[in-house]
């Protein structure tokens, strides 16, 4: 099986294409591009990844497609349309390509993410890419988990991903957030990315030990065979040299057995992805 890293970025920084990169984020301010991230997938013994969207644009998603092409390591890109948008099936027509698997939108950076989830427009657009057999994930925080679960709820009629564990509160802890994420995990079409979590915001002293609880949380609500690996790379840059998501994920699932780290570092990935579909010959005729 392989072993995929099942969410990563690449970017040409343009800040009026990247307005969530603040100041304080001042080494993401530069182009992430596949031979930076190769050594350290090879590093963590990754054989391929999944390219996830970081701007809102379709141009933008043209571009990942593009570079995805020319890329033997990824296997399968989550784009970006305007689900909103009364040109939605121009736009999924513009966009076909056999490496695009799914969709994303930053929900937690529109005014009111809980409006943006009950919008009829975007409702009526989710059902669109999931009649066409897209991958929808979820991007929220510990703040709309509630209004999330509700969305996903209305949607079952294809796969759903959460992003980055549901950005749970650490000030608030582990066991706060098991309740918050407890709705969402017993939707059987809802699996869940564990990813994110060193750039979440923690109170002094926290520790990487007294982040595994968290793992804990999620694996007791979703099972190993509704989540996946996914390194957040570049943004995990932001916690520093010294924290890295792969040693932080290895000593989480150290105990689980062989098939459930299968399944978490790949298994799933190939199956709600369709990663089977893309030996990349289909996408590198290259």
């Amino acid at each position: 099986m392989m072993r995929i890293d099942a969410h990563q970025h690449f970017w040409r920084y343009r800040p009026q294409d990247y307005r969530w990169i603040s100041d304080e984020m001042a080494v993401l301010k530069a182009d992430f591009l596949p031979e930076q991230l190769l050594p350290t997938l090879q590093r963590h013994d990754m054989q391929g990844s999944i390219l996830v969207q970081a701007c809102s644009d379709i141009a933008g998603t043209q571009w990942l497609l593009n570079i995805a092409e020319q890329t033997e390591f990824v296997r399968a890109v989550t784009g970006w349309v305007d689900l909103a948008s009364p040109q939605l099936a121009g736009q999924l027509a513009l966009l076909a390509h056999p490496l695009l698997r799914g969709f994303r939108h930053q929900v937690q950076d529109e005014p009111s993410p809980a409006h943006w989830l009950a919008d009829p427009a975007v409702n009526n657009g989710l059902r669109q890419i999931q009649q066409q057999g897209y991958v929808y994930e979820i991007l929220v925080t510990h703040r709309h988990l509630a209004d999330a679960a509700q969305f996903a709820a209305r949607h079952d009629r294809h796969a759903l991903v959460l992003d980055h564990f549901g950005k749970p509160d650490l000030h608030l802890g582990a066991a706060h957030w098991a309740k918050q994420i407890a709705p969402l995990a017993a939707l059987p079409h809802v699996s869940c990315k564990i990813s994110g979590l060193l750039t979440e915001p923690r109170p002094a002293g926290v520790t990487l030990h007294d982040l595994l609880p968290y793992f804990e949380v999620v694996l007791e609500a979703f099972g190993s065979e509704r989540l996946m690996f996914g390194s957040d790379w570049p943004v995990c840059l932001l916690a520093g040299r010294d924290e890295n998501p792969w040693a932080l994920c290895e000593q989480a699932t150290a105990t689980l057995s062989s098939d459930e780290q299968a399944a978490l570092y790949g298994g799933n990935a190939c199956a709600i992805y369709r990663l089977q579909e893309t030996s990349n010959e289909s996408a590198s005729a290259k």
